[in-house]
């Protein structure tokens, strides 16, 4: 079990982590256990003079409270000098081979290979007295060359409601790099706001230029026309579109006022008493009045309808994906969707909840009310990200290709 930390050593919101940690090893033992310490190690003035205090005090904090730490995991802007190696391990208790040095790399997944050439693993190896093997490292290598001398490039807009905050979408920035990897392509990212697209400002003018689309996850009723707005651009533009949870429910909204004819219809998170809910919560949610109670959280199985690109892209009719949603597709509208034209591709196993949509005469046009983001892996990518990402190629192919 690897169990992380953040914060500061000495912030008073850690400490009852850091106590928690100090007791494992009383209870586990000094052999089953191994604290990794992560420190700064800055260098200041124009010369970059590298210095060990900040380092050296943070140590001594966790050693005030019980923790002496196995190895120091060293954050610095430039390769440490033997010397300051050797200052570190003797002022703060660690051998040599113990003081990691952790510069900064073109990709994180690079810090595996710089830790491994290090010697991190054949010292957690013999501090743990695990058994001593070879790494092999071929397929991570490979894969980290790709991530940095692709030999094609695409981009794909994430049209979101937190773009403004960095770490809002993370997990699905990650999962469109993991899907560039194995189409050897870099997956470039442009943030819109949602709201954006709103008012006088003609969507298209936001739009253009991409490659593909995601439509992501929210809650709440602000900038959701702005979504609807980037899912009919792109389904009707051709654009390769992958709509995430709340980005599933608002292209079920678009496609029904757009090609049902069903003029206002919404989801009720939206609007009180819509004319068409085609979004709504399940008649025995209706009644529960503590939010979180009426969520589907964690992972759900799916059954995925053969013969659709869903199946053709997970390889399985039976998946199961993580959830974090409270409204659900209209049953009663189900079939007037479908006589439309739109595919419900994915369902629960008994068959009540609609899982995934695709629009089947559109080059890629998928969405979930799961969060296919939190399951992908760099060696793993997930097939959903990893189809955009194709889509998204063989759709920049044939525009050049038409331009020549």
């Amino acid at each position: 079990m690897i169990a992380e930390i953040g914060g500061t050593v000495g912030d008073i919101e850690s400490l009852p982590f850091l106590e928690a940690i100090r007791q494992m090893r009383t209870e586990l033992g000094h052999e089953n256990t191994m604290y990794v310490h992560v420190t700064l190690v800055p260098t200041v003035g124009p010369w970059q003079e590298v210095k060990t205090k900040p380092t050296q005090h943070s140590v001594y904090k966790l050693r005030e409270i019980g923790i002496a730490p196995d190895v120091l995991v060293c954050r610095s802007e430039v390769p440490l000098p033997h010397d300051v190696r050797e200052k570190i391990s003797l002022f703060c208790g660690v051998p040599p081979q113990a003081v990691i040095e952790s510069t900064n790399v073109p990709t994180i997944y690079e810090v595996p290979l710089s830790y491994e050439e290090a010697g991190l693993g054949d010292f957690v190896a013999s501090r743990l007295n695990l058994e001593k093997r070879d790494a092999n490292l071929a397929e991570w290598k490979k894969l980290v060359d790709t991530l940095k001398n692709p030999k094609r490039t695409c981009t794909v807009a994430v049209v979101g409601k937190y773009t403004s905050n960095g770490d809002a979408y993370k997990s699905i920035a990650e999962a469109l790099t993991h899907a560039g990897i194995p189409n050897d392509s870099e997956v470039c990212i442009r943030w819109i706001e949602s709201d954006s697209l709103e008012g006088d400002v003609p969507a298209t003018a936001l739009l253009e230029g991409v490659d593909g689309r995601v439509v992501g996850p929210g809650f709440g009723n602000r900038g959701i026309e702005g979504k609807i707005a980037a899912i009919r651009y792109a389904r009707e533009s051709g654009l390769p579109f992958l709509g995430i949870c709340l980005g599933l429910q608002t292209a079920v909204i678009e496609f029904a006022r757009h090609v049902c004819g069903l003029e206002g219809a919404n989801s009720e998170e939206m609007l009180d008493g819509p004319a068409y809910p085609v979004i709504h919560l399940l008649p025995e949610q209706k009644e529960v009045k503590s939010k979180g109670a009426s969520m589907r959280l964690g992972s759900y199985p799916c059954n995925v309808v053969n013969g659709t690109l869903s199946a053709r892209l997970y390889g399985h009719n039976r998946i199961e994906e993580r959830h974090r949603h409270r409204y659900e597709v209209n049953n009663d509208f189900r079939e007037k969707l479908q006589q439309h034209g739109m595919v419900i591709s994915g369902v629960s196993p008994d068959y009540r909840l609609v899982e995934m949509i695709e629009v089947p005469t559109h080059p890629f046009f998928v969405a979930t009310q799961a969060h296919p983001e939190f399951k992908s892996r760099p060696n793993r990518p997930h097939p959903l990200f990893e189809g955009l990402v194709q889509a998204a190629l063989a759709r920049k192919a044939s525009i050049a290709a038409s331009v020549l």
